[in-house]
């Protein structure tokens, strides 16, 4: 019986399978797509539109891929394999007092600090083998001498501290304060949601992930004083062709590229350009470039398909109004403190 449930779980995998992304052209094919328009003639996108489907697939692509980043049908097959250990996994029986050493080494379901599986999304096989596309090895760029002072400076810092000795030390993360413009819309383990809602000289995107709400002017004003900046930074919209393009500044140095927002932080000289295209009724492709010269010694680009799913259950994440984890790392570190000195 459980071989029967193995091989439906698996058939489906494949039949639910994310196909080479949008945008990349097979056997000479011709995207004749034409994008629908708003009562007011704007190119019309709106809907919601998860990044769910692209959980699993790496931020940066791994060497032996070199500059391809479609998987070949054998590889392909191996990931669909993956998945299917990973469906059983978290459908498996555990018990959180019977934990194994693999699996806590893994982090996995069951582990001591893992989310119960119903929270968990793992998207679907797909045959793109990393969300950066350029540089053409799908790696992040070697950064700069100032961005590695910089980090090293951080590191330096925060060895010279303990870990929870307030909770400024704490990243953003760990606060449920932001993820940033772009570990917003990065599909992670869940909370992959994104809403576009449209009117005349303005398109609005929200995010699940930490309910963010960004505004796209498009009447062409400029961006507000450098001085002024916020975690989600200033963002300005036009249209090309059926493409909207936005540009985001004034961003805090707080958040990276990584899962969550993490990794090394950028700098305060960050642009990122994204574009929004609708490729089909069901599809958006969206691709951002970021350009950070005082982290990174050139721009990098990511780009992933997003999925229309008129369904999707968009749920407010009230992270920071009910982060009980900070007060317990806190107040775990300061009874830790009075243990120290009562020892002594």
């Amino acid at each position: 019986m459980k071989s029967a449930i193995r091989v439906l779980a698996f058939a489906s995998l494949a039949a639910l399978a994310v196909a080479p992304i949008a945008g990349q052209t097979t056997g000479g094919t011709t995207n004749t797509y034409k994008v629908p328009r708003t009562p007011w003639g704007d190119p019309d996108l709106q809907g919601m539109w998860p990044s769910t489907d692209m959980v699993g697939v790496p931020l940066q692509r791994a060497s032996a891929f070199g500059e391809r980043n479609l998987l070949t049908d054998e590889e392909f097959t191996a990931r669909q394999a993956a998945f299917a250990r990973q469906n059983d996994e978290d459908n498996a029986d555990f018990s959180i007092d019977k934990v194994t050493p693999e699996q806590e080494a893994r982090g996995t379901v069951g582990g001591p600090v893992s989310p119960p599986p119903h929270w968990l999304e793992r998207g679907r096989p797909s045959y793109q083998a990393s969300l950066i596309v350029d540089p053409p090895d799908g790696r992040l760029p070697p950064q700069t001498p100032e961005g590695t002072q910089r980090l090293l400076a951080q590191r330096d810092a925060a060895a010279a501290r303990g870990p929870a000795d307030s909770y400024e030390y704490r990243s953003l993360y760990d606060q449920c304060i932001t993820r940033g413009v772009l570990g917003s819309l990065l599909p992670v383990i869940y909370n992959n949601g994104n809403q576009i809602v449209q009117a005349p000289g303005l398109v609005v995107l929200r995010n699940e992930m930490i309910h963010e709400t960004r505004f796209f002017y498009l009447d062409g004003r400029p961006h507000i004083s450098p001085k002024i900046r916020s975690y989600m930074g200033d963002s300005r919209a036009h249209w090309d062709g059926g493409t909207l393009v936005v540009e985001t500044t004034n961003m805090f140095d707080r958040n990276g590229v990584g899962g969550n927002g993490g990794g090394q932080p950028f700098s305060d000289a960050l642009t990122i350009t994204e574009r929004f295209t609708r490729k089909d009724a069901d599809t958006i492709l969206y691709r951002a470039t970021v350009d950070d010269p005082k982290t990174y010694t050139r721009p990098f680009t990511l780009e992933f398909p997003w999925r229309r799913d008129p369904n999707y259950g968009f749920f407010e994440y009230a992270c920071h109004e009910g982060n009980h984890a900070l007060h317990n790392i806190l107040s775990g570190a300061r009874a830790d403190d009075i243990a120290a000195v009562r020892e002594k």
